[in-house]
């Protein structure tokens, strides 16, 4: 009776244990947070960080020359891997940058004596080098395309990487020096992509392709494991040890006093031991996981939970209960979510014959007005995104609140009529195809998508709806123009208009970030035009003229901004943010 007592006890004792040891933070030996995500990043190669899920685990496992203020809004630039901020010549044209000495690669078996060595300014050429490289497919190419001098050539002379490129230089150990064809202003926010983040010429060597599921980087973390469910990273014990300096970061009492950060200040990161990165799809398991108190500590809001949660939704606020529970940001999407056509699909885009390229624009022109966009709000981001014309999002100053609403405005009669003028019929109509990551949500809003050309003559047979099992399967789709009906979101790379409107520059095609195949020459002359101006009333006014010329030629059903909500639990110290392509606020996260 006794021994069994005994054992009974000792099984409680240490399923009790257990359990406290699974909770995130509460583990005296290992300070852990675990985060979350709604998709899965396929490759963290940076040659593929093309995806916010790949690129928030690419800038925690490597280095890039610079990355943005912690806390700032809007968004500062800072040096990272850089020693500071470049030097720039008059014309706009050389940027000279020095790299912060002593930051080595982690230990890893592809160096020779398995001893991380120094980063240096030899790396910085041969990782921008990469994604010109013919045999490697790119996905950041367009980033750099046609803008440093030299680069292309090399390219299209066998990428060899012993042979110099003129505007791409190590100027010694240290030392970078990047000449421009012409002026790019963005070209200083690329530097903090993932796409540019620094791998060892040895790693590509060693692991090849298999760089797209480990990872030899000198950034804060180290990649422990990898699988499509979760990435768990520890601390690089080599990290350079940097104070963190929140009056730098642009901490404001009065904006942040409540994230429980300021005992931070002055300490270096990460100050967590290992974090952990769960892809969980479905919202409703990624809530269920998140309220368990037991697994992951941050998440967004799922549609049916709004009116569960919220005590208000204008402005976003908590029911008491759950205030006391989670802290709250919300604030406007700095990106969009819209549906595009490919322009070079002969069934509904761009085609030599007049009469047959006629017809194609009524189609999509009808399509559009066929699609309520106030619905998809409500149904799907609980009424509190915001519709907008065109593809410039209301974050950004160029955006035009009196531009015509025309285009966003549900019209299904008019829809109706240009099929009808058209000479389109329910048996001549194409069959086109519509791609969605598979998900409940997904497959939900393909329905109501086929719901809406129902209504207006299309039959559903004629949207075949294709259906991809991850983003990154789902992305590499867009990438190679295999779809004619492409629908998703894009979060900033930096704040600038001119970020979704090089989405439709002509040599940006696919595999490019112009995954709509659209051509205009008219188009791309502004683009160009526009491309190397600093920011200015005439530069937006350009701007404005490229995103009417897209709502004009029906390219798609354009646009939605989000609402941004993201909750986590009250011990996680910090504030969450995957803005801007992001990820380098995870090295300050903390939790009690």
């Amino acid at each position: 009776m006794k021994l069994r007592l005994f054992l009974a006890l000792s099984a409680s004792f240490l399923l009790a244990m257990a359990a406290a040891c699974s909770r995130p933070g509460v583990d005296s030996e290992v300070k852990r947070y675990r985060h979350s995500d709604d998709g899965v990043p396929t490759n963290i190669d940076p040659l593929q960080a093309a995806t916010v899920y790949s690129n928030q685990i690419v800038v925690s496992v490597y280095d890039t020359l610079y990355r943005y203020k912690y806390l700032a809004r809007p968004y500062v630039l800072v040096p990272n891997l850089a020693a500071g901020m470049p030097e720039i010549s008059d014309d706009g044209l050389t940027y000279t940058i020095t790299l912060k000495p002593g930051v080595r690669f982690i230990d890893d078996e592809a160096f020779p004596d398995g001893k991380g060595r120094e980063v240096t300014a030899h790396d910085v050429v041969y990782s921008l080098k990469r994604h010109f490289d013919p045999a490697r497919v790119s996905q950041g190419r367009w980033l750099w395309d046609r803008k440093i001098e030299g680069l292309n050539q090399w390219m299209d002379a066998g990428a060899d990487y012993d042979a110099a490129v003129p505007g791409l230089l190590a100027v010694d150990d240290h030392t970078v020096r990047v000449r421009l064809v012409k002026p790019f202003p963005q070209f200083m926010n690329t530097l903090a992509q993932g796409f540019a983040a620094i791998v060892p010429h040895e790693a590509v060597t060693a692991y090849g392709e298999g760089l797209g599921t480990r990872a030899v980087g000198s950034g804060p973390w180290k990649l422990e494991r990898y699988t499509r469910e979760q990435v768990r990273l520890v601390r690089n014990p080599d990290f350079r040890k940097e104070p963190l300096d929140l009056a730098y970061e642009g901490y404001d009492a009065a904006l942040h006093g409540h994230l429980g950060i300021a005992h931070l200040d002055g300490k270096p990161s990460p100050f967590v031991d290992e974090l952990w990165i769960d892809f969980i799809q479905e919202s409703a398991a990624r809530w269920a996981s998140f309220t368990s108190g037991r697994e992951i500590q941050m998440s967004g809001l799922p549609v049916e939970q709004t009116d569960i949660v919220l005590a208000s939704k204008d402005p976003v606020a908590l029911k008491p209960e759950y205030a006391q529970r989670y802290h709250l940001d919300t604030g406007p999407e700095a990106g969009l979510v819209f549906t595009v056509f490919n322009m070079a699909d002969p069934d509904i885009g761009n085609v030599p014959d007049p009469q047959r390229n006629a017809m194609n624009r009524a189609l999509r022109c009808a399509m559009r007005d066929a699609f309520d966009w106030q619905q998809r709000n409500d149904r799907f981001y609980s009424g509190l995104g915001e519709v907008f014309p065109g593809v410039i999002p209301p974050l950004l100053a160029e955006f035009d609140a009196t531009l015509s609403r025309d285009s966003v405005t549900h019209n299904p009669e008019r829809a109706r009529a240009r099929l009808a003028e058209a000479g389109w019929t329910a048996e001549n109509l194409p069959t086109l195809d519509y791609g969605l990551v598979a998900s409940v949500l997904g497959r939900e809003m393909a329905e109501e998508f086929r719901g809406y050309m129902a209504a207006v003559g299309i039959p559903p047979e004629k949207i075949n709806i294709k259906s991809y099992a991850t983003f990154g399967d789902y992305n590499r789709a867009l990438r190679t123009s295999e779809l004619p009906i492409m629908g998703y979101g894009w979060g900033l790379d930096y704040p600038d208009a001119e970020n979704v409107l090089q989405l439709f520059y002509g040599p940006n095609a696919a595999p490019g970030s112009n995954a709509a195949n659209y051509r205009n020459p008219a188009y791309d002359a502004l683009y160009e035009q526009s491309s190397v101006m600093l920011p200015s009333a005439a530069r937006s006014e350009i701007y404005r003229q490229m995103n009417q010329m897209l709502i004009d030629d029906c390219v798609g059903i354009l646009s939605l901004s989000r609402r941004r909500i993201a909750l986590w639990h009250r011990d996680v110290l910090g504030l969450p943010d995957r803005q801007i392509l992001g990820g380098f606020w995870l090295r300050f996260v903390d939790v009690k």
